[in-house]
């Protein structure tokens, strides 16, 4: 009859990082990219600009992305201690990161689409109009890359947490396509405008299109492989090996290493020694190992002499 409490031995699965401040920002961010999305579609309907009628379209599915980005943030901490799930919620902001990303690639698909149309079938375009509502647009988003690159890029004391939220990197890259597409309109109807050339204006939604599909491969990049439980952080790996195998004759026949959160990661360690110890000796041995935050050991004891597993047959993932 056990007489102390299992809570002792339980690992604790909340392995998402709060980001209140990070939440707060990017819905003001939110209502101001509504708002704009709205003027500046109307007005490039009104005034004949492709330029402009592609980054008010283009702003309404960052709308959709930043309501993705706050949902994620709002889901992750009213479940982040629900058993239900087996490892918390940390995933659930790399999820909303992956799924702006998708987002931005049907941005950049469509921008690409319609621009090639208005190349061979040229609108007539109010410039003096669509320009000033194209310096509103960029105004906006000068302002809300601002309000987000500050939660991007502080907070030194945790480890620079916030570059590792991909839920709040997907948002600052919305913004930031945002800010392109408003600067390339600009470009685009002032050189139309003085030049004549308003073949420009498309040619600019194609260029616009071109960089923001590079941007949603970038996070696709970074967050498909966590989602997957994809080995990124092989040296990780190798130093969890050499901590344990430089005690005793330890031997690791099997490790697995993967990320359960924008900064957390679960590890499963099998090892072979002659004289095992407590479970709780080897997770000590790994101390110095930063952001392990779920620790399993199986301690296998080995019955023959010797008893030698050779580096190359290690089973890793």
């Amino acid at each position: 009859m056990h007489i102390t409490e299992l809570e002792t031995w339980q690992h604790k699965h909340n392995f998402e990082i709060t980001h209140k401040k990070s939440e707060q920002r990017t819905t003001q961010v939110l209502i101001m990219t509504a708002v704009t999305m709205v003027v500046e579609i109307v007005a490039g309907m009104l005034f004949g600009s492709m330029a402009l009628l592609a980054d008010g379209w283009h702003m309404g599915t960052h709308v959709a992305a930043f309501v993705i980005t706050v949902f994620a943030y709002k889901y992750a901490r009213k479940h982040q201690a629900n058993p239900q799930f087996a490892f918390g919620t940390g995933k659930v902001s790399v999820l909303g990161g992956f799924t702006s990303a998708v987002i931005l690639l049907v941005v950049a698909l469509v921008m690409a689409v319609e621009s090639l149309e208005r190349v061979f079938n040229p609108r007539d375009i109010h410039f003096n109009e669509a320009i000033w509502v194209a310096l509103l647009g960029l105004f906006i988003n000068v302002v809300c890359a601002l309000l987000l690159k500050d939660e991007h890029g502080h907070d030194h004391q945790h480890e620079h947490v916030h570059h590792h939220d991909h839920n709040l990197k997907a948002a600052y890259f919305h913004v930031l396509a945002d800010a392109l597409t408003s600067f390339l309109a600009i470009i685009a109807l002032v050189a139309g405008k003085f030049f004549g050339w308003n073949w420009l204006d498309p040619v600019m939604g194609i260029v616009g299109a071109l960089v923001i599909t590079r941007w949603s491969f970038n996070l696709l990049k970074e967050s498909a492989p966590v989602l997957m439980d994809k080995d990124i952080e092989n040296s990780k790996k190798e130093a969890i090996k050499v901590k344990v195998e430089s005690d005793s004759d330890n031997r690791v026949s099997d490790l697995h290493l993967w990320k359960v959160g924008p900064n957390s990661y679960a590890v499963i360690i099998s090892l072979v020694t002659h004289f095992p110890k407590p479970v709780e000796y080897y997770k000590n041995l790994l101390q110095d190992i930063h952001k392990l935050s779920h620790i399993t050991i199986e301690v296998n004891k080995c019955m023959s002499e010797p008893c030698i597993i050779p580096r190359s047959t290690m089973m890793t993932s």
